[in-house]
């Protein structure tokens, strides 16, 4: 099953499991490391049913949200549908339904790990951003939880920090940092008792030109 498809499937139950992973203070945090400013425009890249989204939008900001899975879109619109600033569009890391050089931000959180290529899905999140744009991404430290590829259908078993921050490196950023963001991401198999506890780092870099 691929990703898009087991993402499908529980579009509707997904809010509920999201709870179990990681807590709301990821989203606060990686907004507030942005700061993000009046009249702006952020992406949610990955958006899935609105997690970084919701933050955003109570912030005021336009927010564009992106996601491969219709379904998951869908569940977002209705959630969000009293908010007349955000649009949601359907599109994958390869190329991303954006203009170059047209946003102030862009966000990813729990997406990189599931894009065929890491570094291409950086360099086209980049392309997008207007000059002193920032990209911040939150995602999993490198782990040998393997049932989360069987399971839940991740393609890459974390990231090494410092291969995200060659990435943004090489895709243009400045600025660039990757920390730990504090807290993990927890899951448990559904095959047997193994509990899963994984950290969780920060990334973010400003595009500069």
């Amino acid at each position: 099953m691929s990703s898009k498809d087991y993402f499908k499937e529980v579009a509707g139950e997904w809010d509920e499991m999201r709870q179990n992973f990681f807590s709301d203070s990821l989203r606060d945090k990686a907004i507030s490391l942005a700061s993000p400013a009046p009249n702006t425009l952020a992406v949610d890249v990955g958006a899935g049913t609105g997690f970084i989204t919701e933050g955003l939008l109570k912030m005021g900001i336009s927010t564009i949200a992106i996601d491969e899975s219709t379904e998951m879109l869908e569940a977002l619109k209705e959630k969000f549908k009293d908010y007349s600033y955000i649009e949601c569009r359907t599109g994958e890391s390869k190329k991303l339904p954006v203009s170059d050089y047209t946003v102030d931000y862009v966000f990813a959180n729990m997406y990189l790990h599931h894009v065929p290529s890491p570094a291409d899905a950086i360099q086209e999140m980049v392309r997008i951003l207007k000059p002193e744009g920032k990209l911040i991404i939150t995602d999993l430290d490198e782990h040998n939880f393997s049932f989360l590829i069987e399971e839940h259908h991740d393609r890459w078993m974390g990231f090494q920090r410092d291969d995200v921050l060659r990435w943004f490196n090489s895709a243009g950023l400045e600025d660039v940092q990757v920390n730990c963001v504090g807290e993990s991401c927890c899951a448990e198999s559904c095959g047997n008792s193994t509990k899963a506890s994984i950290s969780i780092f920060i990334a973010s870099g400003v595009k500069k030109l």
